[in-house]
């Protein structure tokens, strides 16, 4: 019986865009959201509304579904948070330099404690030097250097009266030392006169000399108690004034931060330091200032610095993107300084990383980026685990060398983190982490496609006028919409769906809009979406007019007309990155006596996939089923797809290569002008297969050149009607008779519309009704073993 093709209707499914009624995106209103992510947008609402630990996101999907643009949306636009935010700064501890203390203001306080800090030390550089410059100041030291001296002069002069009474003078030395000196009326011996002297004389000035030597040493001390005496009062005088300049300037300060007890805390502990430290106020010289200063920073010595390590502008939770995962560039790091020839640290060269500006926020980074960088996986797990932001030196980690470095006091970490991968990486970490299902509870798992109808496309419209305002393009009138969402359906190789590959529109859209610019246009319609597509297919399409080459000048052989025993015209999809298209195969099928079996060449010489040989096993099977139910099929029959030289695999060729064992086996030639692609199970049912489209369209294109034949055409399984959207070109064809497309449920209907004779269907003996493929394929096998049984 005539099998009728399929209509042009069911070859396209137009966009009606019945539910739009406006004419263009202009005054259409903007998607808020991406479209068809609803179970990713509600896992993202769910792990942002919890606040314990362990309920980061994973994000998956393939690139180009906007997985990223839609998070930020809901993050900027819907996320309700409660919780306040934070600067974060990083002052010196003056009890252990080496940990530095960390100090949690409210936003936009920790720039402005800054500020503060450094007209506090700006005024602290005048007032304390003009404290300790002046009258006041002189005379109250003079008071107490006075008193020094008149003890330590009346002590020397009681001692030296003694002296002189014994005939000793007290006398000081070129170097400072004390001495006594016999003398000899009112001058000193010399040691002519001395020896002139009687041995008791000797002896007597011996002795007095000794004893008042044992005085001077006694004397000595005191006068070194007396000194120490002195530099205490002169420094209780010193931190008094100190204290009272000190205590008179910060006071207003920490009076303006009594809300904040930590800043509170270290506002006093810094009054104490500056009152201990006072010296670095007062350095008369420049080498003793420059040091103070490691000149760095000339506004206020390192030790009162503020490290504003994180400031956040406004009271809302940062949001914050890191496109180079690094651990530095994460965890922060800490700056080494050079001055004059040394190498230094402290708190003030600390830097912050991504997690630290981020910290109440959300941190969203890539995956694999954050798996290629060597200790950032562990890092930020034990960030998440400890919920604290620890500053440690990856270099001292990683070299096990002693450097001294500092060790900042952690940071308490609130923080959501975002991870973006695709489902091999996703996969890869459940499987392999144990610690990775415990961190990120939450998937958001991005659709690659939505259902297609009256709704969907409206929401669609919406979408792609949300690209058109957000990137200034022209607007798109209701001809480039319905062309754009066609498309995107075609992308989805189904009818009723569309594809969510949302970078892949936002392209096309900014290429139409360079199309309809060129132009001159103001506004972009479906001629120019058309001229964007052509465009690009001819920038991607090399490989494509290569191969049609070969159909072209003869060098891939293929028959578009008249009949062939054992042979058929396949279809299969070549593919580049970023390009696929379909080109026909010749199959052949050859026999010769052996044992019934089908054998594979292409699996033979290992150019054949595992599925491939599924699928040739299972039309074996179907093939057994029909001929071979009541004695074994006394041939052998070998496969091939003729001229291929790459890898084959797939199951979409089962029913032509089954046509062509049929064909080979009976004796019926097999129409070459029809192609076919599709799948077959054991009981010899269509089933349906990928890239139909390209399939048809590179079969249409090898018999245009060729040279077309009005009674052309592919056979496709039904299951595969719904995901038609052909090219224009075909339709129009279809719509003149001049190409066919036949959808079949059983290879048997496939078999009839190759040769034009029934197929045959077994009796309840196995008998098949005369004239049909499968008996006279029948008949010729049992010619064949009435022959090999005479033999």
């Amino acid at each position: 019986m005539p099998y009728m093709p399929l209509s042009s209707d069911k070859l396209y499914r137009s966009s009606k865009l019945s539910k739009l009624d406006v004419t263009s995106t202009k005054h259409l209103e903007p998607l808020d959201e991406i479209v068809g992510q609803d179970r990713a947008r509600q896992a993202v609402e769910f792990a942002m509304s919890i606040k314990e630990k362990g309920y980061n996101i994973y994000a998956v999907g393939q690139n180009g579904l906007g997985k990223r643009t839609m998070v930020m949306r809901y993050l900027n636009r819907h996320w309700q948070y409660t919780h306040p935010v934070f600067d974060w700064c990083y002052v010196a501890n003056f009890q252990d330099s080496r940990s530095p203390t960390v100090l949690q203001l409210p936003a936009g306080r920790g720039l402005k404690l800054k500020k503060d800090i450094e007209k506090l030390m700006g005024r602290m550089g005048n007032s304390l030097p003009m404290a300790f410059d002046n009258e006041m100041y002189y005379s109250r030291a003079d008071v107490l250097k006075n008193r020094l001296s008149q003890q330590q002069e009346g002590a020397l002069a009681d001692l030296s009266q003694d002296a002189n009474a014994q005939s000793v003078s007290l006398s000081i030395t070129a170097t400072g030392d004390y001495q006594f000196i016999a003398l000899n009326g009112e001058e000193p011996h010399t040691e002519e006169t001395f020896a002139e002297l009687s041995e008791q004389e000797q002896e007597r000035f011996d002795t007095a000399i000794r004893e008042l030597e044992i005085q001077l040493r006694g004397l000595v001390r005191k006068l070194t108690e007396w000194e120490e005496h002195y530099a205490e009062k002169q420094q209780k005088l010193d931190e008094e004034i100190a204290t009272e300049v000190v205590s008179h300037l910060i006071t207003p300060l920490i009076e303006a931060y009594s809300d904040l007890p930590q800043v509170k805390k270290y506002l006093k502990e810094m009054q104490g330091d500056i009152v201990e430290n006072i010296d670095i106020f007062l350095q008369e010289s420049e080498e003793q200032a420059a040091l103070a200063y490691a000149a760095l920073d000339k506004k206020l010595p390192r030790r009162y610095q503020v490290n504003v390590l994180v400031s956040q502008e406004d009271d809302v939770p940062p949001v914050v993107v890191e496109d180079s995962p690094t651990y530095h560039s994460i965890f922060g790091y800490v700056e080494n300084a050079t001055y004059k020839g040394t190498v230094f640290t402290d708190f003030s060269l600390i830097r912050p990383g991504s997690i630290h500006r981020a910290n109440g926020g959300v941190l969203l980074i890539d995956a694999v980026k954050v798996l290629e960088r060597p200790y950032v996986w562990d890092g930020l797990k034990r960030a998440l685990s400890s919920r604290k932001a620890n500053l440690s030196s990856l270099e001292r980690e990683v070299t096990l060398s002693g450097t001294i470095s500092l060790e900042p006091e952690p940071i308490p970490l609130d923080l959501k983190i975002i991870l973006f991968g695709d489902y091999q990486t996703y996969t890869l970490l459940q499987h392999y982490d144990p610690e990775f299902s415990e961190l990120f509870r939450v998937t958001a798992d991005f659709e690659d496609e939505m259902p297609r109808n009256d709704d969907s496309e409206l929401k669609y419209a919406k979408f792609i006028s949300s690209i058109c305002h957000d990137n200034g393009l022209l607007h798109c009138d209701q001809g480039a919409i319905g062309r754009i969402i066609e498309h995107s359906s075609r992308q989805s190789g189904d009818q009723d769906k569309l594809s969510l590959h949302s970078a892949d529109i936002a392209n096309l859209l900014r290429e139409s809009n360079y199309q309809a610019k060129s132009s001159g246009a103001n506004v972009m319609r479906a001629s120019h979406v058309e001229k964007a597509l052509a465009s690009r297919d001819m920038r991607v399409s090399r490989l494509r007019d290569h191969v049609m080459e070969g159909f072209n000048n003869g060098t891939t052989l293929i028959d578009t007309k008249g009949k062939a025993v054992g042979q058929v015209n396949a279809l299969s999809v070549l593919a580049t990155s970023d390009f696929s298209f379909g080109a026909p195969n010749r199959i052949t099928a050859t026999t010769s006596f052996g044992e019934g079996a089908v054998l594979d060449i292409e699996r033979s010489v290992k150019l054949g996939g595992n599925i491939h040989s599924k699928g040739v096993m299972i039309l074996t099977a179907y093939l057994s089923s029909l001929l071979g139910k009541t004695a074994k099929i006394p041939l052998t029959t070998r496969l091939t797809f003729e001229q291929s030289y790459g890898g084959v695999d797939g199951d979409s060729a089962s029913m032509a290569e089954f046509c062509a064992v049929i064909s080979a086996i009976s004796g019926v030639p097999l129409r070459q002008d029809l192609a076919i692609t599709g799948s077959m199970n054991q009981f010899g049912q269509s089933q349906p297969i990928g890239g139909v489209n390209e399939k048809i369209e590179g079969f249409f294109d090898v018999c245009t050149l060729k040279g077309p034949k009005s009674s052309q055409g592919v056979i496709i399984p039904t299951s595969n009607v719904h995901n038609l959207m052909l090219r224009k070109d075909i339709i129009h064809a279809v719509e003149k008779g001049k190409f066919h497309i036949y959808a079949i449920d059983h290879v048997s209907e496939a078999i009839e519309l190759f040769t034009g004779i029934s197929t045959g269907k077994p009796d309840s003996k196995g008998k098949f009704k005369a004239d049909t493929v499968l008996h006279k394929a029948a008949k010729n096998l049992e010619a064949l073993r009435k022959s090999a049984s005479k033999s």
